[in-house]
């Protein structure tokens, strides 16, 4: 058994077909075959259930799987840290990142980050925030930026604080609130609200300041996505809370949208987190490149270049 074979396994595992998975590994599809019919016949066992249609990992291959991608994730961790002995970075770097990032500019980051190492291949992965951190945990990411409720850290992962950022109210251009010097909570939460998904961290930055003022309000329009939040505010169809430093820029060129700060609204942090468990060569040199000193390394700060915190309502 070799590491080939490990990788052919994992392909046709994760594309359900052998053609797929010979494309992702650069070999014709018979060479591929051939290679995992020899490994069964070396295990014993049948790795997947074939037919003319379908492909599907047997008990004995899903086992065979998990291990095998702990193996690849070893080998390629100690081909990193044999580069990075001779000053070269090289491997993967998983990344994850919450859609309404605003600290950091992340194409200008990666940008700056393949300028210096150039060798790293970059996967980034969008999601919630705490689906993140959970990756970060379990070792599915190497690095995130993440954005919570004031008050509300990340547990079992390294992090820095890079911004503080208010929420500001969203309303379509032609609302009765539009142009107005500021609200108050209390004074929109008759309002219809368009918000994130009830449960989310993105959705509890708004949930527990109305609680906090002792304020219900009415969600009629729940959406996973901020691009769809954004369409349906644009329709009129309600008003949004949503951070000032993400929004402004987007508002400032959009003329159906009008934003008013808000005096007692919600507060957000944005994090950067980064796993505890021994980070590797790329993470080592993505933190380097923010400016951020690990543990050991002194206090951490913000890294360089991060915008300053925008006045609520403004672009």
């Amino acid at each position: 058994m070799d590491l080939q074979q490990m990788r052919y396994v994992v392909a046709v595992a994760e594309t359900r077909n052998f053609t797929r998975a010979a494309e992702r590994c650069g070999v014709v599809q018979s060479s591929l075959s051939h290679r995992i019919a020899a490994l069964e016949r070396d295990l014993g066992v049948r790795l997947f259930a074939r037919s003319s249609r379908r492909v599907e990992p047997t008990g004995a291959g899903e086992a065979f799987v998990a291990a095998a991608r702990e193996c690849l994730a070893a080998a390629e961790r100690a081909a990193a840290d044999a580069a990075a002995a001779t000053g070269v970075v090289r491997g993967r770097l998983a990344v994850g990142v919450i859609v309404t990032t605003a600290a950091v500019d992340v194409p200008e980051l990666l940008q700056r980050y393949r300028a210096r190492h150039p060798d790293v291949r970059v996967v980034l992965r969008s999601g919630r925030s705490d689906d993140l951190v959970t990756a970060l945990r379990e070792g599915d990411l190497d690095i995130a930026f993440l954005g919570l409720p004031e008050g509300e850290r990340p547990s079992g992962v390294e992090t820095v604080v890079l911004d503080h950022d208010e929420h500001v109210l969203v309303v379509p251009a032609g609302h009765r609130l539009a142009g107005a010097p500021r609200v108050t909570l209390g004074e929109i939460a008759e309002e219809t609200f368009v918000d994130f998904v009830a449960g989310t961290p993105a959705r509890a930055q708004s949930d527990r300041a109305f609680t906090a003022a002792g304020l219900v309000r009415d969600v009629a329009y729940e959406a996973g996505v901020v691009e769809l939040i954004i369409r349906l505010l644009e329709r009129g169809l309600g008003v949004a809370l949503l951070p000032s430093a993400y929004i402004g820029p987007l508002a400032a060129e959009n003329p159906a949208l009008a934003l008013v700060p808000v005096v007692d609204g919600p507060h957000r942090v944005e994090y950067l987190a980064w796993s505890r468990f021994n980070p590797g060569p790329a993470t080592r040199a993505m933190l380097d490149v923010l400016g951020v000193r690990r543990a050991g390394g002194g206090p951490q700060g913000p890294p360089s270049g991060t915008p300053g915190r925008r006045p609520p309502g403004t672009p």
